[in-house]
């Protein structure tokens, strides 16, 4: 694989790790700028929110921009934006921060898998994608502990310097890595301009990926947004082993992204099926799993695995599908995951506000899933009946005008 892939992997590690580790050190800025823990929850909320505005402005302004240089200056972004985050003096300018840092967000990936996927063979592209992922899932299991132990013992704001030095290693891999023109020329690439790149959102199957970004690892975080009174009230875990749950809950998203990236380029659409079938079983199983401390972290794995296995096959349909102008359709389908889980945060709040026992968010996450694997065999069947209707027949020459009968 190529080289300039590790530049990727390394920006998407970055970004994983600062959308994440702000949750476990909430209660450090909350004491700093003397607000509440909810308060402070502002900072993920308005990270999330950045991510969903920020994916398809970014992509649409930089439309004819060479891709290269767009991811360049969507890494200086967000090394800018974990500086301001940093050294702000007031909890207005960290807010500040987090929402210039997650502009880059949408755009890096977004742009990032239509280069991953040009780097390589067309029957290697899902495998190209997952890598660039596979520093974002290696961002939980890693990086987010990691910047929340630093951010423990030596502050929250070295935390946030120490992200923005890795953005600055992956600004220089990306200037240093990724070949010129890399992704403007390859299928998928093409860079048509504003006006092509939203006309390829009015494609039906684009816009069905797209909802089953929403609601598949949608359903995910359904789930994993309340793990920890999960563990804690119902399995019985003690705080502190919620950390290494989680952990446990990341590797699952390794595996699943590696796994997906492989399969997906053999067999895209029954893989689908697959991982959205065996991601609604896991998660209904845990509203039952999630009352015993060994089905508990199996169930979390699977979770993880079976939701991660859907990221590479819908993004690599998004750019199979607006093959013509993806950066957009790419990007947006970032935002997506971000509409998810916020969806998903906010129905499984309303569970648990309606009485219903700490496990019963998960049962949402399931509702969700199978909603996406609807959509899945939807999708199939549209390709299906595509495949087996008859190509258009193209209208033949206009006759000329002394073939034209003369007027009487």
């Amino acid at each position: 694989m190529p080289l300039a892939l590790l530049a990727l992997a390394i920006g998407a590690f970055g970004i994983g790790t600062t959308e994440f580790a702000v949750t476990g050190l909430l209660p450090e800025i909350a004491a700093e700028y003397d607000v509440s823990v909810s308060t402070a929850g502002l900072t993920a909320t308005g990270y999330a929110l950045g991510v969903l505005v920020g994916a398809p402005v970014t992509a649409i302004a930089g439309a004819r921009v060479p891709r290269k240089r767009m991811l360049a200056w969507m890494m200086l972004l967000f090394v800018v934006g974990n500086i301001i985050t940093a050294l702000a003096p007031g909890f207005a300018m960290v807010l500040v921060g987090r929402v210039v840092a997650s502009l880059a967000h949408g755009a890096f990936f977004g742009i990032g898998s239509v280069v991953a996927a040009g780097l390589v063979a067309p029957h290697r592209r899902a495998t190209a994608i997952a890598l660039m992922f596979t520093g974002l899932t290696l961002a939980n299991v890693v990086g987010v502990p990691a910047a929340t132990l630093l951010g423990q013992r030596a502050g929250w704001r070295l935390s946030f310097a120490a992200i923005a030095l890795l953005g600055v290693v992956a600004l220089v891999g990306v200037l240093t890595l990724v070949p010129r023109g890399a992704g403007d020329g390859a299928p998928g690439g093409g860079g048509g301009g504003v006006r092509r790149e939203l006309a390829a959102l009015r494609d039906r199957q684009v816009l069905l990926a797209m909802a089953m970004t929403v609601l598949g690892f949608g359903g995910v975080f359904a789930a994993i947004t309340y793990v920890a009174p999960m563990m804690t009230e119902a399995a019985g875990y003690s705080e502190g082993a919620v950390t290494w749950l989680l952990m446990l809950f990341g590797l699952g998203l390794v595996v699943g992204n590696l796994v997906g990236g492989r399969f997906a380029d053999r067999a895209l659409m029954p893989l689908l099926l697959v991982s959205l079938t065996g991601l609604t079983v896991a998660l209904a199983l845990f509203t039952l799993t999630a009352h015993h401390q060994l089905a508990a972290p199996v169930t979390l794995v699977l979770i993880g695995l079976f939701g991660f296995a859907t990221v590479p096959p819908l993004q690599k349909r998004i750019l199979d599908r607006a093959a013509d102008a993806p950066t957009l359709a790419s990007a947006v389908n970032i935002g997506a995951f971000n509409l998810g889980n916020a969806l998903a945060a906010w129905l499984g709040g309303l569970v648990l506000a309606a009485g219903a026992g700490p496990t019963w968010p998960s049962m949402v996450g399931a509702a969700m899933a199978v909603s996406a694997l609807f959509l899945a065999a939807l999708a199939t069947r549209w390709d299906r009946a595509d495949t087996a209707a008859p190509p258009r027949r193209a209208p033949g020459p206009l006759p000329s005008d002394e073939a034209l009968p003369a007027a009487c």
